[in-house]
């Protein structure tokens, strides 16, 4: 009778998804990670080391000390970079809205805009939106001017004067007193060829649309530089890791379950560990192993770590599920999942149910309590598998967080690079009641409910003679920098590029020459290409009057000289009868007619130019946006003992039903932040 009604119960469970929810979580993520970043979330209550692939949301901040930097990655592949000594705190993030709050340093973002998306950073002095794809940076000067330089389309910009428009290849600066001045970008910084040479990267990422649904394409290039794609006959094509894949691994190994947004979620130290854990299904195929198989376009669901639990008082257990196997977990996971927050149970018995990964060599993992709680190692001892007679525990296990629970990675972080107190004494709460999220484009977000009036803005031109010069047009006449398009897009126009200074260390990107401001010579156009002037075949003598020598050349040369350089020649020159001299001045021979038209290019023929002096030209080269320049920074990469770098998983036998798990502790990442060696016992997976 028990079981007919579970039966039941799941299947109303089933039939009403759209009134579970999910994890909060999902939507961001950290996807690079470089030296002491912290964060605090609303289950630690205070500062604590960050870790790759760490899930981010509503009302989390970041620290970003000395000598660090950071990426976040949304879920539509926007990404967000933050460099050293920069506080970071996330507002609000919905499905196609995000908006943060840059307290301190300097922030690059590179804006995917896909429809309908809105991305909002506020700081103190402003409010930057932009609704299409964009490039642009924000830096919060030491003296309180903060700065917004765009570098591939355009975003609105709100003081409390009003707001403008900084367009591609413009540097809005703002200092107290709601000052604002107008330039090009400068000259580019250290900081900004990091991250034009992270966009190369991304950019030359090759997308595996193919085999990911849509909803995962953000994460195409996890899967593109650290596996391969093969096909089985059970579930068609399947992913494979190869790189930092050592003998006897098995998913959901290497990294920590933390407490986070009411439950236990699975923070995996593997570079690559963000999309195949929180996404999808583990399969393990006898001639290829270990396989990731993606989920069903369509049905595509953020989880906290698909797994099967077994929980005791003295061990923890977990095993990965396989496709099309039941997970329990609290909130609506897409098909194959049950919600099991309403269901008054703490076991559920599944008779005749067994998980296929269980018979897996090394598929088990079993670590101590101590040691799934606070991180520290803890011997254990178990004589069986522990899903062999033993009851799946429904949900996540049932255990009171403390405070390592919720700390992604347990370890202590130097006392200089811990936040300044006036970081910590941010409140998130209390900035979004001062700054909205304001989605409508005609909406101001400093005056609440009014219309954003225009900006007095102070415009710097870039002068012939390299310098500057002030106007307060309202007309944007300003010199622009050749910038790098970001991920799989184009830019909207053609850059326009400045000559760079020399002793910069600026990338070796191909810009285009300084326009030459010189007066051109004039040049005599037709309808035809420029040819050698030759004499007149027929040169015939006039019978007019005598004009004085002096004057001869000046009044033949006015025929020639083009005003606008679209006059064309005549076939043949005439001096007009207005201009004859008197009879009474001295009149010239024929011969000597002769000679003074012959010493006057003119026009051979109709559509024929006058040969003149070339203007110089200078070669320019095409920007290639796919030419790797600046290296990626050594710390940025994590490092990767030689003992680990085996490109082959294991390809164990599968065992029988009687086989026992290997068992573990927490594993060493081996990343880029230290963990608790794995221990095994005697036992047989």
């Amino acid at each position: 009778m028990k079981t007919c009604r579970l039966i039941v119960l799941i299947s109303v469970l089933f039939l009403i998804p759209a009134y579970s929810h999910g994890s909060p979580l999902g939507s961001l993520r950290i996807s690079l990670i470089d030296g002491d970043v912290q964060v605090k979330t609303e289950d630690t209550g205070d500062w604590v080391p960050a870790s790759i692939n760490m899930p981010l949301r509503d009302g989390d901040s970041i620290w970003v000390p000395e000598g660090g930097r950071t990426e976040l990655q949304l879920i539509d592949g926007t990404y967000l970079r933050l460099d050293q000594e920069s506080a970071f705190e996330i507002l609000t993030v919905e499905k196609d809205s995000f908006q943060f709050y840059l307290t301190k340093g300097h922030l690059y973002a590179g804006f995917r805009g896909l429809e309908g998306s809105l991305l909002q950073i506020d700081t103190s002095l402003s409010s930057v939106r932009t609704y299409d794809p964009s490039n642009f940076r924000i830096d919060i000067q030491r003296t309180g001017r903060t700065d917004i330089s765009v570098y591939r389309g355009f975003v609105y910009t709100e003081n409390g004067d009003g707001r403008t428009r900084v367009e591609e290849g413009e540097t809005l600066a703002m200092a107290q007193g709601h000052y604002a001045e107008l330039s090009p970008i400068g000259p580019a910084d250290e900081w900004e060829r990091w991250n034009l040479a992270r966009d190369r990267r991304l950019a030359d990422a090759r997308p595996s649309s193919r085999y990911l649904p849509g909803e995962l394409q953000a994460y195409s290039r996890d899967f593109e530089e650290n596996g391969r794609w093969e096909h089985v006959p059970e579930y068609g094509y399947v992913w494979r890791p190869t790189v930092v894949v050592s003998a006897g691994w098995a998913p959901y190994q290497v990294g920590r379950w933390v407490w986070a947004a009411d439950d236990f979620v699975w923070i995996s130290y593997e570079p690559w560990g963000w999309a195949p854990y929180h996404y999808g299904r583990w399969a393990f195929v006898v001639s290829v192993g270990w396989c990731w198989v993606p989920p069903l376009r369509g049905a595509v669901y953020w989880g906290p770590g698909f797994v099967g639990w077994v929980q005791t008082p003295a061990y923890i257990a977990w095993v990965p599920l396989a496709p099309g196997e039941m997970y329990y977990g609290h909130g609506y996971y897409g098909p194959h999942s049950v919600n099991v927050t309403n269901v008054n149970v703490t076991n559920i018995h599944i008779e005749n149910t067994v998980y296929k990964n269980v018979h897996v060599h090394n598929a088990v993992t079993v670590v101590h309590h101590d040691t799934f709680v606070n991180g520290k190692h803890g011997d254990v001892k178990v004589r069986e598998n522990p899903f062999n007679g033993r009851a799946i525990h429904a949900g996540r296990p049932d255990i009171k967080p403390e405070k390592t629970t919720v700390m992604p990675v347990v370890r202590e972080v130097p006392r200089g690079q811990r936040p300044p107190e006036s970081i910590r004494k941010v409140q998130v709460t209390e900035l979004k009641q001062r700054r909205p999220l304001v989605k409508e484009k005609d909406s101001s977000v400093l005056r609440p409910n009014g219309v954003p009036r225009k900006m007095p803005v102070n415009v710097i031109e870039k002068k012939a003679g390299g310098g500057s010069k002030e106007s307060n047009g309202s007309e944007k006449q300003i010199e622009k920098r050749q910038i790098v398009p970001s991920q799989g897009q184009e830019p909207s126009r053609p850059f326009v590029a400045k000559t760079p200074e020399d002793g910069l260390g600026r990338p070796k990107i191909p810009l285009l020459p300084p326009m030459d401001l010189k007066e051109p010579k004039p040049v005599a156009k037709g309808n035809g290409t420029p040819q050698e002037t030759r004499p007149s075949q027929k040169i015939v003598a006039k019978s007019v009057e005598a004009r004085p020598p002096e004057k001869a050349p000046v009044q033949t040369l006015k025929v020639y000289k083009p005003a606008n350089r679209t006059s064309e020649l005549s076939q043949e020159t005439k001096v007009p009868n207005s201009k004859v001299m008197k009879p009474t001045q001295s009149r010239l021979s024929d011969r000597e007619i002769a000679k003074s038209e012959a010493s006057v290019p003119r026009a051979k023929s109709q559509g024929q130019f006058v040969q003149t002096e070339k203007r110089p030209t200078e070669n320019t080269k095409a920007f290639s946006p796919s030419v790797r320049i600046v290296k990626q920074p050594q710390a940025s990469k994590p490092t990767v003992k030689a003992a680990d770098r085996s490109t082959i998983v294991e390809r164990s036998n599968l065992k029988s039903a009687k086989s026992l798990p290997q068992v573990r502790g927490t594993a060493k990442p081996g990343y880029l932040i230290p963990q608790q060696r794995v221990q095994k016992s005697g036992i047989n997976g």
